[in-house]
């Protein structure tokens, strides 16, 4: 035990140590806030700047009326549509909005004429225009009150969820964040077992090719030597993890308060009310404030102990799991390019867990399917991360960690076997019989 531990200190401190190391761990968090910092000054710099844009409107059958806003500047435009393509082609301006003689309860044969392909956003607004003053034409068609009309388009329904637990308590629950949550927990522990699994591959080749592992292992165990070098990339990934966790949310945060800059989803909500009527603005505003209330109460209700402490074990025991069978690689091959054709078996499952938390796990966490990828050790890295933020019931969590820890010891005792032979081994053409002769070898 002491040699392996010996083996830790050995891979933790001379990747610490390296130059690359302290660069990736300091240029990263550096990197997404700048990143940030440069896109929502250079939207504010645009938004600032920004002129109305030119819309052409032909409505032959002259019952829209657009107003301009300080997004689009409406102007009319003669018929026939020949000639006003023609004019509009002669100017730089942003569309051609044409409007047919039709049934004006159910228009058709509504098209905007642009020069380029433009935003989504963009002709959505002018879709939301269209469709706002047609929806007006039905509510006039049958007699309802323009007050009535702007108290109906103001509804909004507010439904709470609350969760009721065996003893009956009572508690507040938001899927938005839960789904959120989930997703990126689950992504960082697919891409982190992956790098990592990686390095250690890498590492196993880099002592194979250079014979330092022949001097290594006169004293050292080829098994001892294995997982003293999985320990020891672990608790550098881990370590630059945390910096990396703790820095980015740090230097984020600062980055947006000084330059006053708002999340994306601010900034569509903002962008909803400027284009909605006085009372559907101040409907939508009421909402906020009792959605943003409702928000802080839902995250005071997240066990957030307990999802820390889920995800290191998650991220720890998915990286010891992965990172024996990618050593077991790295020690049967003498090149990146050779370990191509054993990669894509080790890493399957683990894309199975990454595309299953996509398909099954965020759209129903406690449905058969998440359940399974949850308990087997090969996805539930990925999985479980991914449904604990929907408080998973305990003893399925007992289960998934213990059964986690046995498919670490199957995978380090299986990569072992193959390890201890494959790391002396040079020269050797490896394929799946060769792999499973250095198993089946007795030691």
């Amino acid at each position: 035990m002491n040699k392996t531990w010996l083996i830790i200190q050995r891979e933790f401190l001379i990747r610490v140590q390296k130059k690359s190391f302290l660069i990736a761990t300091i240029l990263v968090p550096l990197i997404f806030p700048a990143i940030i910092g440069v896109f929502g000054y250079i939207v504010y710099k645009e938004e600032q700047s920004a002129k109305p844009k030119i819309v052409y409107v032909l409505d032959e059958t002259g019952r829209f009326n657009f107003e301009s806003s300080s997004r689009f500047n409406m102007v009319k435009e003669a018929p026939p549509l020949d000639s006003a393509k023609k004019r509009y082609q002669k100017t730089d301006d942003f569309a051609l909005l044409y409007i047919p003689q039709s049934n004006i309860e159910n228009p058709t044969g509504i098209t905007i004429y642009t020069k380029e392909n433009q935003s989504m956003e963009r002709i959505g607004s002018i879709e939301r225009m269209i469709s706002d003053q047609v929806k007006d034409f039905k509510m006039e068609k049958y007699n309802v009150e323009k007050e009535a009309l702007k108290d109906i388009r103001s509804t909004s329904v507010d439904v709470k969820t609350i969760n009721l637990t065996d003893t009956g308590e009572e508690k507040s629950s938001n899927s938005a964040i839960f789904y959120g949550l989930g997703l990126t927990l689950g992504v960082l522990i697919y891409m982190f077992v992956l790098i990592y699994g990686i390095q250690i591959m890498q590492g196993v080749i880099d002592e194979k090719t250079s014979k330092i592992v022949e001097v290594i292992v006169s004293s050292v165990k080829p098994f001892q030597l294995m997982l003293g070098k999985i320990i020891g990339i672990a608790s550098v990934g881990l370590l630059q993890f945390l910096i990396w966790i703790v820095l980015i949310t740090a230097l984020s945060t600062a980055m947006l308060s000084y330059f006053g800059l708002q999340m994306p989803q601010k900034q569509m909500m903002e962008q909803v009310t400027q284009n909605a009527d006085d009372e559907v603005r101040e409907a939508i505003e009421k909402q906020g404030t009792g959605k943003a209330q409702e928000f802080l109460n839902n995250m005071g209700e997240i066990p957030f102990g307990k999802i820390a402490f889920v995800f290191v074990f998650y991220f720890l025991g998915g990286y010891l799991l992965y990172g024996a069978l990618f050593a077991a690689v790295g020690s049967a091959v003498e090149s990146l390019q050779e370990s191509q054709q054993f990669q894509f078996p080790v890493t399957m499952p683990l894309l199975i867990g990454y595309l299953g938390l996509f398909t099954f796990v965020l759209r129903d966490p406690n449905g058969p399917v998440s359940f399974w990828l949850s308990i087997i050790p090969f996805t539930s890295p990925v999985a479980m991360v991914g449904r604990i933020a929907f408080d998973v019931p305990t003893w399925q969590l007992i289960l998934s960690m213990a059964l986690l820890v046995v498919g670490f010891i199957f995978t380090t005792w299986l990569a072992g076997r193959i390890y201890r032979v494959g790391i002396l081994m040079t020269g050797t053409k490896v394929n799946y019989k060769v792999l499973a002769k250095w198993f089946m070898q007795k030691g």
